[in-house]
């Protein structure tokens, strides 16, 4: 059974909806960040973190990839060109919505009080809304890369909802109803169910 490490309002989520889609089951550790029960599978203290037998592995987005390739579900197959195009996906995402994101956070709570720099934000939250007006033109099936399901359509939900969170302005309304609509997907419900 794996094991993941972290708190349900953290990128642990998105490895534990993965685990959900998946159908797999899976120990939940609700942890903190930099805690000391993050630190015995993650020495730097960052969360997630998945046990998988003798292996401990980091970086939600290298997980929930690591799971898809490992259960041939929720991606393209590796060497093809519609994986280069689902990874394109995911590294955009990377940069130009979670990147985002984790800078108006450490600005916000992360950083200490005196090397943050507030007025910072005003300008990630334009930048995330420009690359929240792309996504939405990108968008023109059920889901981002076509018919299917994959990991981008859970990253990119995360970072959507993460955004309401931390305040920034609505994405608009084509894009609002494709993540509510991952939002109500029974596999997400179960995982945003487990204690914080």
């Amino acid at each position: 059974m794996y094991k993941v490490i972290g708190a349900t309002k953290s990128r642990a989520l998105r490895v534990m909806w993965m685990l959900e889609e998946l159908g797999e089951a899976y120990e939940h550790v609700a942890c903190g960040p930099r805690s000391d029960e993050a630190k015995q599978y993650n020495p730097s203290g960052k969360i997630p973190a998945l046990v998988d037998g003798d292996d401990v592995l980091t970086d939600s987005v290298a997980i929930m990839q690591y799971l898809a390739d490992k259960h041939g579900k929720l991606t393209a197959p590796a060497g093809t060109p519609a994986r280069a195009r689902q990874d394109a996906m995911t590294f955009w995402l990377i940069d130009e919505m979670d990147a985002i994101l984790w800078a108006a956070a450490k600005h916000s709570f992360v950083f200490p009080e005196e090397q943050r720099v507030p007025e910072i934000k005003d300008s990630l939250k334009s930048e995330f809304a420009r690359a929240a007006k792309v996504l939405s033109d990108r968008l023109e099936g059920p889901f981002l890369m076509g018919d299917e399901i994959t990991v981008p359509d859970l990253l990119a939900t995360h970072c959507i909802n993460w955004s309401i969170g931390a305040g920034f302005p609505n994405v608009d309304d084509k894009l609002g109803a494709w993540a509510k609509s991952m939002r109500e997907r029974p596999a997400f419900k179960a995982a945003t169910s487990k204690e914080t």
